[in-house]
């Protein structure tokens, strides 16, 4: 049978298929209640695609936290920021607050800023990223290191924004620092070491033939250290290295370097503008002549002092020179100096 005009058929309550006037009170209710079924169901899909979205913001930025990261953006127009939640931890800043570049330039203490500027720059005019790492003071006190990672975007050939990555790198630095000083530095003195002085030395004595005056190696030897390590122990002994590592370095604060570069020998390299080295010798001396204390203890130690000249020669030379030198000192009744002297006949040559 044919269904009427204007009416369409659909499935009843009761599952047979009936006729229905949509223009019925009965017919748009339930039109009404269709549509409200279908707008609930998409609300549904809706609200649970915005918490998938939001647990996976929320995943992506602990994961970003774990690492350190945060993401930036700056438009070289305006100079307009955008900052990941993690980029505004790293500076103490609170997330939601609009920024300008300019606001945060503060952050970086000169050195960083200088040097932020000119890489900065650079990138810009060469239409090229580049990699810094900086450091910057929070509005909140704290030091951090920071590598900042940057990508510089074109429309054409025309920067438009610089985009890329800022990573705290803080923990990273102390623990290359600590590296570092423990391969440069005298754990019981905090003096340079050995290694350090000798490639000091090799710079120097590579340029000393350019300069209009010579440079001066002094190898400064403690008399009567071994008496106190043998007689007061090592503890004594100890805190006698230290003391005599302190006075040499006020001693010699204009020095290039002042190191350990043996149990009880120490190195100071003098440039050109210095002062007098035979002042300095004497200052040496006197300040190790002074009384030290070790718990109930109090003694006096001595110091012998070996002085060359560096020019035109290598580093090598240097020392064979200096070493001669203060073999002379030791063996004219120790605390005392002596130049070297071309005439005596040299001992061989140690490695420092």
């Amino acid at each position: 049978m044919a269904k009427p005009h204007g009416l369409h058929r659909e499935k009843g309550p009761t599952g047979r298929i009936v006729d229905i006037d949509p223009f019925s009170h009965e017919s748009t209710a339930a039109e009404i209640q269709r549509l409200a079924a279908l707008a609930e169901t998409q609300a549904r899909v809706v609200g649970n695609y915005e918490a998938a979205l939001a647990r996976s913001k929320e995943m992506y930025e602990r994961a970003w936290a774990a690492a350190r990261l945060g993401f930036w953006e700056c438009d070289l127009f305006t100079e307009s920021l955008q900052w990941s939640a993690g980029t505004y931890d790293m500076f103490d800043i609170r997330r939601d607050a609009p920024l300008k570049r300019k606001q945060t330039l503060p952050s970086y203490p000169a050195e960083s800023l200088k040097a932020l500027e000119t890489i900065r720059s650079r990138a810009i005019a060469r239409r090229e990223g580049f990699n810094l790492d900086a450091r910057i003071l929070t509005p909140a006190g704290t030091n951090r290191w920071i590598r900042i990672t940057a990508t510089v975007d074109c429309a054409g050939n025309r920067p438009i924004r610089l985009f890329g990555f800022k990573q705290d790198i803080t923990e990273e630095k102390a623990k290359w620092d600590r590296v570092r000083y423990r391969a440069e530095f005298d754990a019981l003195t905090g003096l340079a070491n050995r290694s350090q002085f000798q490639s000091k030395l090799l710079e120097t004595c590579g340029t000393s033939a350019d300069w209009e005056s010579a440079g001066t190696l002094l190898l400064v030897d403690l008399d009567g250290f071994k008496e106190v390590n043998d007689t007061l122990g090592h503890a004594a002994g100890d805190h006698c290295l230290k003391e005599a590592a302190q006075r040499l370095a006020k001693a010699c604060s204009d020095a290039i370097i002042v190191a350990r570069v043996g149990g009880d020998e120490f190195g100071v390299l003098l440039g050109p503008g210095a002062g007098a080295p035979v002042l300095l010798a004497r200052q040496i001396i006197a300040t190790m002549n002074q009384p030290i204390r070790s718990g109930p203890h109090r003694f006096r130690i001595g110091a012998s002092v070996g002085l060359a000249s560096i020019r035109y020669c290598n580093a090598d030379e240097a020392i064979r020179r200096a070493d001669a030198a203060l073999y002379a000192a030791k063996s004219g009744g120790r605390n005392t100096y002596r130049w070297f002297d071309p005439r005596s006949i040299p001992r061989p040559a140690r490695r420092i």
